[in-house]
């Protein structure tokens, strides 16, 4: 691309080719890493990165693509809609042959009066089908590669980075009865797969009972693997598994510093977050051991992180955020890295495992 307007037209025949998996049990080959559009979300909103170029954001979506990237992530609450408007933007130049798959997520509604109050975790069959007709206008295509439910139903307000789930709401939707509804809804064609993320181990079983779990979406990184116990059910039930989060919003890019945090923007989310305060010199000592790593390879700390998570058994692709091309560069060819035994176990060490 020569232009970063959103009146760009790409150049479908720059496409590359990147390593790719299959997603489970689909019909979908996907590249190992995906575009991220949680961060072009703009502000405004609870859940918010700080400002953002919708040119540039656009610029960013349509170079992942061209670098060989077919799979973006986005989400119905990210940017309150303003997200999936932007990659809609972004894939609409593309043909259907060369347009990427689409995957967004559904079950955070946000109140337009109060775009800063927390969004309510529902999966009531009325909200659902409601958000995927929304969801389906604002990206401007017929159907979703990939639906996911994004938090577990509670009927409560949602809070990013809460230990513990708390007691739902009589009011929220069971989960055999909101998984039923996507299997429902996959079947009527407006889906091509459905996935859950967030989810445990336990309510997977739940769900498979009902229909297959096509793909999960758990947080994991090097920082954070907790949902370990969630990609191994993954691995043993033939569901594909998109990991979030693998640079831990952007601590493992090797770019940071208590400087650097303290310089972000006052509606950064990242600015309040553990990570970011209390747990940040830690995690800045795991960033620091993944750079001999990225120097032998001769690639960036970014890839190394990225490519540790790919690394693990069970995971299909890594879903990584960028708001410019340059970032985009900075991870695009992590699917490519290949640790090797004394990487691994050099991670291993810094992590404690």
């Amino acid at each position: 691309m020569t232009n970063e307007t959103m009146n760009t037209v790409p150049d479908t025949a720059s496409h590359t080719a990147l390593d790719t998996a299959r997603l489970g049990t689909t019909d979908m080959t996907i590249t190992r890493v995906g575009f991220g559009s949680w961060a072009v979300s703009g502000s405004g909103w609870t859940y918010s990165w700080g400002a953002t170029d919708d040119a540039e954001s656009v610029a960013a979506i349509r170079h992942a693509v061209d670098s060989g990237v077919n799979w973006i992530d986005t989400a119905a609450v990210y940017g309150l809609g303003h997200s999936e408007q932007l990659v809609g933007k972004a894939i609409a130049a593309y043909s259907d042959a060369d347009r990427p798959y689409i995957f967004t997520k559904v079950g955070l509604v946000w109140d337009p009066e109060d775009p800063q109050g927390a969004p309510i975790r529902t999966m009531k069959p009325a909200s659902v089908r409601r958000e995927l007709e929304d969801s389906l206008r604002r990206l401007g295509v017929e159907r979703i590669d990939l639906y996911q439910v994004h938090w577990p139903d509670t009927g409560e307000a949602f809070v990013f980075g809460a230990e513990e789930e708390g007691a739902a709401s009589p009011n929220h939707t069971p989960l055999e009865e909101y998984w039923q509804l996507m299997a429902d809804l996959k079947a009527e064609g407006k889906i091509r797969a459905i996935a859950l993320s967030n989810h445990d181990a336990e309510q997977l079983t739940v769900a498979e009972s009902i229909a297959h779990v096509d793909a999960i979406q758990p947080p994991f990184s090097a920082i954070n693997r907790s949902a370990a116990p969630d990609i191994a059910w993954a691995k043993q039930h033939d569901t594909g598994v998109i990991v979030y989060s693998p640079l831990q919003s952007g601590l493992l890019t090797g770019t940071f510093s208590a400087e650097r945090v303290a310089s972000l923007p006052a509606d950064d989310w990242r600015r309040a977050s553990p990570d970011y305060t209390s747990g940040l010199a830690a995690n800045l000592r795991v960033a620091d051991a993944l750079k001999p790593i990225a120097a032998r390879h001769g690639v960036s700390v970014a890839e190394v992180a990225i490519a540790w998570t790919l690394a693990w058994p069970g995971v299909t692709g890594a879903i990584v955020g960028a708001r410019t091309r340059t970032q985009v560069d900075g991870w695009v060819n992590a699917g490519a890295v290949r640790l090797t035994a004394q990487d691994l176990a050099e991670v291993a060490t810094a992590i404690g495992l």
